[in-house]
């Protein structure tokens, strides 16, 4: 059942991406008209091709670093542009950096002149390879300013400290959400991260490369609990920053066991070697979230990944 509107015209920078296009599909289904904000860089227009013909979608493709133009003012913004995957930000460093950084500032300059709530989607990558465990809000993080990895988290940082500024200097109504590992339809196969690439070995009988000795953990949350997360943060008044994810743990190993188990697959498992800087482990506190937001994920991971799996089987290239 879907809930009565609550904001009449969105704008979703990033809305052709993996997140994105399930956040334009969700505030369609409820109502809101939607500005889909792309530049197709990595976000891909079959994402949002089922949305084409509905009245209230609209498609502005442009690059968010560089000044855009939307036809007429929103009530909520959603700042979701961004390079998500390490496959995709080691590809695009200037450009996930920009995306963060003048991006941000951009879609906070549209949410500022349009009296709109504006929420920036951060990520769990903030706590970088993290020394508390599980990890809540108030936890700094323990990032590698220089490293592989810098261009994406540094990125976020940043955008979570421009917010906070214009929040404080302008009075703009913002709000931080730190999405941990998502997972679903609607993910490419390429992506370079552990769903996809798992599922895409275990359907074509390859080996799943499992990287280091597998042990390391990630909180997998499914994209529907995901959005819903984020739509009640952004229907709050919460500043944040708020951790929105799954908090039982997998390790990788765990994970690919599953998913060859899940797909019916005869593939093996294959040892592959860790790249630099990879976080050992991570699980969100949800503590808050619960409390402010009474969210909390209710797909399990044997359900979600079944049908991550089937969305997958019907569409081979990912």
């Amino acid at each position: 059942m879907a809930h009565p509107h609550r904001w009449q015209r969105a704008v979703v920078t990033g809305g052709a991406g993996f997140v994105g296009s399930h956040l334009c599909t969700a505030l369609l289904a409820e109502g809101t008209s939607v500005v889909c904000v792309d530049d197709f860089s990595t976000g891909r227009p079959e994402n949002v091709a089922h949305l084409r013909a509905h009245p209230g979608f609209s498609m502005v493709e442009a690059d968010v670093a560089e000044p855009f133009e939307v036809s007429e003012l929103p009530d909520l913004v959603l700042h979701f542009a961004s390079p998500a995957s390490p496959a995709d930000y080691l590809r695009l460093p200037l450009h996930t950096l920009e995306t963060g950084s003048l991006g941000t500032r951009n879609a906070l300059r549209l949410a500022r002149e349009s009296g709109a709530r504006f929420l920036l989607a951060s990520t769990s990558e903030v706590y970088g390879d993290p020394q508390q465990h599980p990890q809540s809000e108030d936890y700094w993080g323990n990032v590698n300013p220089v490293g592989p990895r810098s261009v994406y988290d540094e990125a976020k940082r940043f955008g979570e400290a421009l917010t906070s500024a214009e929040a404080n200097a302008h009075g703009t109504n913002t709000g931080i959400v730190r999405l941990f590992n998502t997972y679903g339809p609607g993910m490419r196969g390429h992506d370079g991260r552990a769903v996809p690439t798992f599922v895409r070995q275990a359907l074509t009988g390859d080996p799943l490369t499992v990287t280091g000795d597998g042990c390391q953990t990630r909180s997998l949350c499914y994209v529907d609990d995901t959005v819903r997360g984020i739509l009640a943060m952004a229907a709050s008044d919460l500043r944040g920053p708020v951790n929105l994810g799954n908090p039982d743990e997998l390790s990788m190993l765990e994970l690919a066991r599953l998913i060859v188990e899940l797909a019916g697959s005869r593939s093996s498992v294959r040892f592959i070697e860790r790249p630099a800087d990879d976080p050992a482990v991570r699980c969100p506190d949800i503590t808050l979230a619960r409390d402010k937001l009474q969210w909390e994920p209710r797909v399990a991971a044997r359900d979600g990944l079944a049908r991550t799996i089937a969305w997958f089987r019907d569409h081979p290239g990912g």
